[in-house]
């Protein structure tokens, strides 16, 4: 997974036009973070990686809960990177990967090579997300690179969780819907019934899907709502009836769990109860994705109240955006990711909404971009942390960008046929 990827990103007809200086950057941004990844083998920290530590092996007595959980919170938050001194090492994340084939398969598509072979690349991260398979279950699914200690158990390295197996079951549908690899179809949908068969649950009109854990079924909402979609994408690849109603019953659970203003509380227990940036874009892009894969009308209003909020309480003036709905600090790179996302994913039914997010990216390359080409972790009122994280960080703002670019260069095209028309040329 080392041969150099070259960008051939030049719009069509661009002998025509001038692209703008914002599209200038993001083109420079994206080849210099792409340079980056690539060259560390899309491997690197992670916010949560503390458990990785070969102090936990070489000293028995700090493998305990309370240890567990106390290392896990200051590495998050410790400004300064002293993995090494813990011989944390730096690993290739399911989720992180994932997001990267999703990337690069985009870019060929946009592409000078478009319609030719894929990147090599790009097979090569394909096996390398097999061979990060969970080991143990009949069906496709995946865990993190790191084990994770919650309140009542530790979960280990790799075991299978929701999150990483939508995400990696997405990305092999891109792949498959790309390069009609049917093997990439068959491991999606294996992931989807992993989904439902270890993780789906209902009481009456309540549905979801467990997590963090197959045992909890307290409902989160971005979890619902991401599986949900996920699973709406199988039943509009296969249309097999059984991933439709499961996945419509979560994500109306979810749906009817927004509050009045149109946001949501990450989840449905008394310490869930925080509104914050990315897990609110995740849940209106799956409740978009729904509608796309399905044809469902259903959840229209909840769309636009949700999104109505979004846009009005997590941007600042100056670029910036909000972590939480009513404070700002952090300023994550996470949600500086996710909102872009969004913005790019709602920009029909927002006109701003591409300048905004050009908006966004300026700020982040302005206060949290390293000259080197990646971006730092967060920002804070005294003290910006610059560790780099590939999962969190690097492969979410690459996403983020190449999406941006997506979007921006179709915007120009069509700009450039409407001016083309107007002047009778042609």
């Amino acid at each position: 997974m080392h041969n150099r990827i070259q960008m051939h990103t030049a719009l069509p007809n661009e002998s025509m036009t001038t692209a703008s200086p914002a599209v200038d950057t993001l083109r420079n941004a994206i080849d210099k973070l792409l340079t980056y990844c690539q060259s560390n083998d899309w491997a690197g920290y992670d916010p949560y990686d503390a458990l990785n530590s070969g102090w936990l092996a070489a000293v028995p007595l700090l493998d305990r809960k309370l240890p567990r959980l106390a290392l896990t919170q200051v590495m998050k938050r410790l400004p300064l990177n002293v993995r090494p001194m813990l011989w944390i090492p730096k690993r290739q994340n399911a989720k992180g990967l994932a997001l990267f084939l999703t990337t690069l398969i985009r870019l060929q598509q946009m592409s000078e090579s478009e319609g030719q072979e894929p990147l090599a690349v790009i097979p090569s991260m394909i096996e390398r997300l097999v061979a990060l398979r969970s080991p143990g279950s009949e069906h496709f699914c995946w865990g993190y690179s790191f084990p994770w200690q919650t309140r009542t158990v530790l979960v280990q390295s790799n075991s299978p969780n929701l999150v990483c197996t939508i995400f990696v079951a997405n990305a092999l549908l891109d792949a498959y819907d790309a390069f009609r690899q049917p093997e990439c179809l068959q491991m999606a949908i294996s992931a989807g019934e992993y989904l439902l068969s270890e993780l789906y649950w209902s009481d009456g009109e309540t549905a979801g899907f467990g997590y963090p854990l197959p045992s909890v079924h307290n409902q989160v909402h971005n979890a619902n709502l991401l599986a949900a979609a996920m699973l709406c994408r199988v039943y509009a690849h296969t249309r097999d009836e059984r991933f439709l109603e499961p996945a419509l019953q979560a994500a109306r659970s979810s749906a009817a769990s927004q509050n009045e203003d149109g946001s949501w509380f990450y989840g449905g227990t008394a310490s869930q109860r925080w509104i914050d940036n990315f897990h609110t874009g995740y849940n209106l892009c799956a409740l978009r994705a729904i509608g796309e894969h399905t044809g469902a009308i259903e959840f229209q209003e909840t769309l636009q109240r949700g999104y109505a909020f979004y846009r009005n309480r997590f941007f600042n003036a100056d670029g910036s955006v909000r972590y939480f709905h009513d404070r700002t600090y952090p300023i994550d790179i996470h949600a500086v990711a996710q909102s872009i996302v969004t913005l790019v994913e709602f920009r029909d039914l927002d006109s701003g909404g591409l300048q905004q997010a050009h908006g966004v990216l300026q700020w982040a390359l302005e206060h949290l971009w390293d000259p080197s080409g990646f971006f730092y972790y967060r920002k804070l009122p005294r003290y910006t942390n610059r560790i780099s994280y590939m999962r969190w960080s690097q492969a979410w703002m690459l996403l983020a960008m190449v999406l941006l670019l997506e979007a921006s260069s179709r915007q120009q095209r069509a700009s450039l046929s409407h001016a083309v028309a107007m002047a009778g040329i042609g």
